[in-house]
């Protein structure tokens, strides 16, 4: 076992570590900027033309049925999350600057994860179908719901961002339109999706990639680095912590009082506690300007680690159950 694998260290957040580092000390400038602009929106297209194609609709009719657990998830993701990151105004300025309590507010209204939420929940021993359809539906839906909250939310026209409608157009057209077109290609293309998720896969993170880059190269030209300190990181790991330790306990002893067995509760645990950073990074893009998506994005990179190291000691210790 190696170090990354004993502390449950995402290899992939290391990636994106070294990603601000290079975009710090040598960003994108002028037309190298335009050409990873239009790389990234490329690159953003075919994640989401990619997710579409691995949607199974048998995935989606053998889990929907369940819909009290559909319910409670999608509940816990795009009401109580952002009713938490509201409630985080009452650290502004106190203990938490705006930017950062603008990040966790988007943080908070972004669609479920998709690929941990359906592994932990596997190694876990819960319903994986139904997590297959939680997580895939409340993607479908953040497309969506995350511009709407972000336009009630976060006060978006003061920041300079797109006005709501625009962005709801705009993911429409640069994220909407990709992931259907690859959902009605999976007729086609349907068994080498399958056959090559782990090389599709890296379709994912190249995207995400080529977003942060771009997102810091232009964040380090507005000077984040002067805003965000050391004592800012450790309050982001911090209320990143409090943050899931709060939803995981609702989402626990919710679905408890609501009378679901243990593989639903599982599935609602590690579904409702998510928030994904492949829909998230590539939305950021589009709903926000480049200038304030690096800050944006900062509590969603700390937060993917926090999430992925406490859910993974979580599955282990439910998958030790006696059934």
């Amino acid at each position: 076992m190696n170090i990354l694998q004993r502390f449950k260290i995402d290899p992939f957040l290391l990636t994106l570590i070294c990603v601000v580092i290079t975009a710090s000390f040598f960003p994108c400038e002028g037309q190298t900027k335009v050409v990873f602009q239009y790389l990234t929106t490329f690159a953003i297209g075919l994640l989401f033309f990619m997710h579409g194609a691995k949607l199974s609709l048998d995935a989606i009719i053998t889990g929907i049925k369940n819909w009290r657990l559909h319910l409670f998830i999608f509940s816990t993701t795009f009401i109580i999350f952002p009713v938490l990151g509201i409630m985080m105004h009452f650290l502004v300025p106190t203990f938490l600057s705006q930017e950062l309590y603008q990040g966790f507010v988007y943080l908070c209204v972004l669609p479920a994860t998709v690929q941990s939420a359906i592994a932990f929940t596997s190694i876990a021993r819960g319903n994986v179908a139904a997590a297959i359809c939680s997580a895939s539906a409340s993607t479908l839906l953040g497309v969506f719901i995350t511009p709407i909250l972000v336009g009630l939310l976060m006060n978006t026209q003061s920041s300079g961002s797109m006005s709501m409608l625009d962005a709801i157009s705009s993911i429409m057209l640069k994220l909407m339109l990709p992931f259907i077109l690859g959902h009605l290609s999976r007729r086609f293309i349907g068994k080498w999706v399958d056959k090559y998720k782990s090389v599709i896969s890296k379709t994912d993170r190249i995207s995400i990639l080529l977003v942060v880059y771009v997102a810091f190269s232009d964040a380090v030209a507005n000077g984040i680095w002067s805003e965000i300190s050391l004592l800012s990181l450790v309050q982001i790991i911090f209320y990143s912590i409090v943050l899931l330790t709060i939803v995981l306990l609702i989402t626990t002893y919710g679905s408890r009082l609501f009378g679901f067995n243990k593989e639903d509760e599982i599935t609602i645990v590690f579904c409702g506690s998510k928030k994904s950073l492949a829909s998230g990074i590539p939305m950021a893009s589009v709903i926000f300007p480049i200038s304030v998506m690096g800050i944006m994005i900062l509590p969603l990179m700390i937060f993917h680690q926090v999430q992925l190291m406490i859910c993974a000691v979580l599955a282990a210790r439910y998958a030790k159950r006696k059934i």
